[in-house]
């Protein structure tokens, strides 16, 4: 939807907006979230608002199956790095043999099948903020994970976090974009409500798996969505697959039932 859109910036923030709104009622049926997790839960909304930036940058610079593999590619393991030192959560071989290959795959779907010095010389900017998103996506994923662990209910930390995350980046637009803003929230109205659904839901789900199991794992079998955001960007945009990004492709599932054994 935001790649597709006309404007980057207008579209990530009717969907972000949209997310808000669709969490906005639930808050009413949840109680709050415990006193200890609203510092993980303000730390994650300033971390998504970087997170924001720069994917709306990445967009704006590449292509989608670019950038998108290599911001959800490179993640997973980052996380699991980052994980051992804040959480003290250690994969057993098989695990982090499953994440690698998982990120390895997703990563190989982003490269071109020309030489990978010229492909980055043709498309540095787009990898740049891509990767840089890499390290956003992996601090907010810890930071999540650790937050709803400690909330009490865990649905308060997810519903609390998608409202106040739409303050900040609603509230920029607003100064900035005005009446553009506003009549891209009236006239895409459904597509901001799908998309801020959609957005919504999947992190819940993710946020949720990440109280039941480790959370490098949950984080690397969400990245598999790559492989839905490949074939629509080749189906819907017109984004060209090369037999390297198939290779990419079954790596990624191999990687996923690496995950299963571990």
């Amino acid at each position: 939807m935001i790649k597709g859109g006309s404007d980057v910036l207008l579209d990530t923030a009717a969907i972000v907006a949209g997310a808000g709104l669709v969490a906005l009622p639930f808050v009413f049926l949840v109680p709050l979230p415990a006193p200890a997790s609203w510092p993980y839960i303000l730390a994650s909304v300033a971390t998504h608002v970087a997170y924001y930036y720069l994917m709306i940058n990445a967009y704006r610079a590449g292509e989608l199956s670019l950038v998108y593999p290599l911001m959800r590619g490179v993640a997973p393991l980052l996380t699991g790095v980052i994980a051992i030192f804040w959480l003290g959560e250690r994969p057993g071989p098989v695990g982090w043999l499953g994440m690698a290959m998982i990120s390895i795959g997703v990563v190989a779907l982003a490269l071109r099948p020309t030489r990978l010095g010229a492909a980055l010389q043709g498309h540095g900017r787009a990898v740049g903020f891509a990767l840089a998103n890499a390290g956003v996506i992996a601090l907010y994923t810890i930071i999540d994970g650790s937050g709803a662990r400690i909330a009490g209910n865990t649905w308060s930390y997810i519903v609390w976090l998608f409202v106040l995350d739409a303050l900040p980046f609603t509230a920029y637009m607003l100064v900035t974009r005005g009446s553009s803003f506003v009549e891209v929230l009236v006239q895409r109205r459904t597509r901001g409500l799908i998309g801020g659904g959609l957005s919504a839901a999947a992190y819940a789900i993710s946020v949720w798996a990440m109280t039941k199991a480790p959370v490098a794992l949950v984080a690397s079998l969400r990245e598999t969505s790559v492989l839905f955001a490949t074939l629509i960007g080749a189906r819907l945009l017109k984004e060209h697959l090369t037999p390297r990004r198939w290779a990419g492709i079954g790596a990624v599932v191999a990687g996923v039932f690496a995950l299963k054994l571990a």
